[in-house]
């Protein structure tokens, strides 16, 4: 397995009801040669329970870098309690089956408060969801908290706010994910977007290289091809180059065009 392994997302890869479609998530890499699959382990726009049997987890071991992504719903930065008490518990059961699985981190967006909240409450909220958790042992498996493209009160839209987020959550050992095409959207300079990150949080551990359909500062989150996009794809190179971690894809496309991306992308670091 390579020190920065090279994976796509594949979705959902599981069912609803937990199980394997057509030989699940190790098979869909096999499938594009990925060295690493990102997948949900439930339905993303749901609050389903996760769960699989001994036999489906055992599916799930191999060679390939697995990374788990939290369901979209969840928001443990929410002022709403009906929102941030469920969030905090699915961040939990994710967490502990992710970690079953032997998932090498898991991914959930930073989330985003009201437009009449203080985003500093929804910082606050973070911290807390950490804290309660460190009184358990922790979460069992890495938490990666990936930049979004969209929301003025969204906690991890631009620098300013990862920095307010970072005082929060950064003690507890919170991971961060780099998502090119939220970046961009959200009008960042992706020629130093490594460098800045790292300056927060002295960390970038999974990088999303995501090309955009829609130009810089749009606030936009629409993916597109690696080489088909707004975004220059030998800066997408170099971004890659820089974070020196690894790597899942999230674009468009079918097996075969993320096989080619992947080859792309692995002789462009070679």
């Amino acid at each position: 397995m390579p020190v920065h392994p090279i994976g796509v997302h594949v979705g959902p890869g599981l069912t609803q009801d937990g199980g394997m479609d057509d030989g699940g998530p190790l098979a869909r890499a096999a499938e594009m040669d990925a060295d690493g699959v990102q997948f949900f382990l439930s339905d993303p726009q749901g609050w389903k329970t996760p769960r699989l049997s001994a036999d489906q987890q055992a599916d799930l071991v191999g060679d390939v870098t697995l990374f788990v992504h939290a369901p979209y719903v969840l928001n443990v930065a929410s002022t709403n309690n009906r929102i941030r008490i469920p969030s905090r518990k699915m961040l939990g059961q994710h967490a502990q089956l992710s970690a079953a699985i032997g998932a090498r981190g898991m991914v959930v967006h930073g989330g985003h408060v009201l437009g009449t909240d203080d985003p500093a409450a929804g910082a606050d909220n973070w911290r807390k969801t950490f804290s309660r958790q460190a009184d358990d042992g922790g979460f069992p498996v890495p938490l990666l908290i990936e930049n979004t493209a969209g929301g003025g009160n969204a906690m991890a839209r631009d620098l300013d706010a990862i920095a307010r987020l970072w005082e929060a959550v950064g003690g507890f050992g919170a991971g961060f994910v780099l998502d090119t095409c939220h970046a961009w959207a959200a009008g960042w300079d992706l020629a130093t977007a490594v460098d800045d990150v790292r300056a927060i949080t002295g960390r970038v551990d999974l990088v999303h290289l995501n090309n955009s359909r829609d130009p810089q500062g749009s606030s936009r989150d629409r993916h597109a091809p690696l080489a088909d996009g707004e975004i220059p794809t030998e800066l997408l190179v170099e971004v890659a180059r820089a974070a020196d971690c690894p790597v899942v894809l999230e674009t468009p496309g079918d097996a075969a065009s993320h096989a080619e991306e992947i080859t792309l992308l692995r002789s462009a670091l070679a």
